[in-house]
């Protein structure tokens, strides 16, 4: 059974032609969620897609967030919303040892993707995810550069690596890839795509990765809040300034509405998606 409320959607004017919003709480009421979403100003639909819920399976709490942002169409970070938070649950090791169930899954999930590009299309996405165990353990995996950063103390703390064509060089052009470095524009794999790491991208999967690097953390009483988030939010805004605006709201869907709005005041342009995860208060 899933735990999930107050969902909601809009459509909006003024070339950002849709939002969405919600929030939901773990089952004893102690952790709270809130999600925003919102289109960017490209002339084509919505490319970001998350999942924020509380779940219970054998006798075990699990709060489920994840931002998946895709690209050249929306069907591959729809594909991984229905799909890799259930392929990771149902590797047999995952209670024992979550880090191989993760990556296992994330591969699995490649190649089924890869294995349906005549159905799902060239595209390709980004994925974060982040796993909350009973309330106490949490497990971050991402490829390409949405970003998951903890806040213990006030002070942010980046649970993920950003995967962007300069810094994994080598491993592209090893692969028998390039990376164009062209004036004006962001690094590209083979002057088309701006990350290393990528779901699907059959085109190119030749020259990308797609394994995660993953973290895990104590919750402790210090820590107080997570936040996930599409690059059209880190784009504008540092790790510690976000953690700062999510802060100052009890509430974490206020938190994740403003995080969006102060990004698009500072002129981000992507589609900008936003997951806030409150552990006190």
């Amino acid at each position: 059974m899933d735990r999930l409320c107050c969902f909601s959607s809009s459509q909006l004017g003024e070339g950002r032609s849709y939002s969405s919003s919600g929030k939901g709480k773990s089952y004893e009421g102690m952790i709270k969620f809130g999600f925003s979403l919102v289109k960017g100003k490209a002339n084509h639909p919505m490319e970001d897609y998350h999942v924020a819920k509380f779940m219970q399976i054998q006798q075990h709490e699990l709060g489920l967030f994840a931002i998946y942002d895709g690209h050249l169409g929306d069907t591959i970070p729809s594909y991984l919303q229905k799909h890799l938070f259930a392929n990771i649950l149902k590797e047999e090791e995952f209670w024992v040892d979550p880090s191989r169930a993760i990556s296992k899954a994330y591969e699995k999930t490649d190649q089924a993707i890869l294995s349906q590009s005549s159905d799902l299309g060239r595209g390709g996405s980004t994925a974060v995810t982040a796993i909350l165990i009973n309330g106490i353990k949490l497990w971050v995996a991402n490829v390409g550069d949405s970003r998951a950063v903890l806040s213990r103390g006030g002070q942010a703390i980046q649970m993920t690596t950003d995967h962007e064509p300069n810094t994994e060089r080598g491993s592209i052009e090893n692969r028998g890839g390039f990376v164009s470095n062209m004036p004006g524009d962001v690094p590209r794999v083979n002057g088309q795509l701006a990350v290393s790491r990528a779901f699907g991208d059959k085109s190119l999967k030749s020259h990308l990765r797609s394994d995660p690097d993953i973290q895990w953390t104590d919750i402790d009483n210090d820590t107080d809040i997570l936040i996930l988030a599409s690059d059209g939010l880190w784009k504008v805004m540092s790790n510690q300034e976000a953690v700062d605006i999510a802060k100052k709201f009890k509430d974490p869907q206020k938190a994740s509405k403003q995080l969006i709005a102060e990004a698009v005041k500072r002129d981000s342009k992507d589609d900008i998606s936003c997951v806030v995860v409150r552990f006190r208060g």
